[in-house]
């Protein structure tokens, strides 16, 4: 079984390409993938994607305000109500990007604190979006005590000096389909270097389809590319790959 434990459902082609969530899902567990992770990042969309998934329990989701989203309405006491939803398993996705926005980087740094604190207080995982941002997101992570509630590096393409510090803040490191990009070099070696009981897998779908797919729109029955990529870096099985990070994402984010 594999877990895509990060997609945006409620961003897939309902017009072209899928006629629902649950075509979209008919496809993936085709694939052996069983459960799911759909992530929000503005408050605005969040009950629209809770409805979609309404009738879907094997899909699980994540309320927050992605950094390049930090000038959409953001209400804590609404953001608040939304985390404390049982279905809710994580808070984010969350962080900064200073690459895209850096000219909104201290209201992206005000966010990322509000939303480290109502994790640690749910005590739900966080799901961190980091871009040239490095020093700073571990310094609000650690400031804030993130490694009481725990979370993951999402669609991870840093060195392997974050990966570190983020393991030892007590953070899993989450593969996209990145890795299977020809230009991945570091990643590569990443993946190479970390534990497999540290790796979760994921689509960011519709975003970052994996070879041979790059260029179209992702889904998350793509993430059987990622696993099976992970597998052949690690010198490992594709079994054995999917267990492994199915039991991480169990560890993580449901066994709290």
């Amino acid at each position: 079984m594999l877990v895509d434990t990060h997609c945006h459902l409620d961003k897939l082609n309902y017009n072209d390409l899928h006629t629902n969530v649950g075509d979209v899902l008919e496809k993936a567990k085709l694939r052996g993938v069983e459960q799911f992770l759909t992530v929000g990042v503005t408050l605005d969309a969040f009950p629209n994607m809770m409805e979609m998934i309404k009738d879907h329990p094997e899909v699980h989701a994540s309320c927050g305000i992605h950094p390049l989203d930090v000038e959409s309405e953001f209400d804590l006491s609404i953001f608040r109500q939304y985390a404390a939803n049982d279905r809710v398993i994580a808070i984010g996705e969350t962080g900064l990007d200073y690459f895209y926005q850096p000219e909104s980087a201290s209201r992206q740094r005000d966010l990322f604190e509000q939303q480290v604190e109502v994790a640690v207080e749910y005590n739900k995982p966080l799901i961190i979006h980091t871009r040239q941002a490095r020093e700073d997101t571990l310094a609000i992570l650690k400031n804030g005590q993130a490694d009481k509630c725990g979370g993951v590096i999402h669609c991870f393409t840093e060195d392997w000096a974050f990966a570190e510090a983020a393991m030892d803040l007590g953070f899993y490191i989450s593969i996209s389909g990145i890795v299977t990009f020809n230009k991945a070099t570091e990643l590569k070696d990443v993946v190479r270097r970390l534990p497999l009981n540290r790796i979760l897998v994921e689509t960011d779908s519709p975003y970052l389809a994996p070879v041979p797919y790059r260029g179209k729109e992702n889904q998350p029955a793509y993430v059987r590319e990622v696993a099976e990529y992970i597998g052949l870096l690690k010198g490992k099985s594709f079994e054995e790959v999917a267990q492994i990070t199915t039991n991480n994402f169990k560890n993580l984010f449901l066994n709290k």
